[in-house]
């Protein structure tokens, strides 16, 4: 009898060993309150709750003292906590993936998420599923560029315009194979990627583009933290 193949999986990793410095807060800014709670519980709360996701792992500063302040034990059954983080988010993902070792399988999927973007929702999470669960690179969600944009010259003046077409902001989830990512944040250069799909590509790769959502926006700086509240609340009142 030929055996089965394992069911594939679908873990999700948060990377969480930054500092914010852009949002100009002694808080790490995934700890900031947004709603009368931390603002990486909203992330945490979109996959934890979610049936197509099987785990979550946090990972975390070795030397986080936050974490522990804020009730999270309502994904206790889900979530787990990885205090292995680096220096850049390339570290900290690549060290996650390591720590999952034995527990994920290479043709499982990894989504990586941005603790600071927590107006994730399970619609945006299901259209990428399902777009990517045959593809046997993977991709992320991302957002067509609308804005016109400029290229700096000297003394902040204008160098000349950038065409627009075919530009997109990329966004996370980032959703490929767990062995994958895994040698894909191995090889020489990866720890320069900005993000996971960057990595992928530079073994040659080409990751997927979703149609994501603009409502999915990622906290940087404090003005933001205002347009994040105003979403989750339309989205807590529905």
């Amino acid at each position: 009898m030929i055996p089965a193949m394992p069911t594939t999986r679908n873990y999700a990793l948060i990377p969480a060993a930054g500092s914010g410095s852009r949002m100009g807060s002694v808080l790490p800014k995934q700890y900031l309150p947004l709603l009368g709670k931390p603002m990486i519980h909203h992330t945490l709360a979109v996959f934890c709750s979610h049936p197509g996701i099987s785990r979550v792992y946090v990972v975390l500063d070795p030397d986080d003292t936050d974490w522990e302040r804020h009730d999270c034990g309502a994904f206790d059954d889900k979530l787990e906590v990885l205090r292995c983080g680096g220096a850049t988010r390339a570290a900290t993902v690549k060290n996650g993936l390591a720590a999952m070792a034995g527990k994920a399988h290479e043709r499982d999927w990894v989504l990586v998420h941005d603790a600071a973007r927590p107006c994730l929702t399970h619609a945006m999470l299901d259209h990428l599923l399902a777009e990517l669960r045959d593809d046997e690179v993977g991709g992320l969600l991302a957002v067509p560029v609308a804005d016109t944009l400029k290229r700096e010259g000297a003394d902040g003046r204008v160098d000349h315009t950038e065409p627009r077409s075919g530009l997109w902001r990329a966004q996370t989830p980032q959703m490929f194979r767990y062995d994958l990512l895994r040698r894909a944040l191995q090889a020489d250069g990866a720890a320069a990627s900005t993000d996971e799909a960057q990595a992928v590509e530079s073994l040659g790769h080409a990751p997927r583009l979703v149609m994501g959502d603009g409502h999915n926006l990622k906290v940087t700086y404090q003005e933001d933290l205002v347009i994040a509240e105003l979403l989750l609340s339309k989205a807590e009142k529905k």
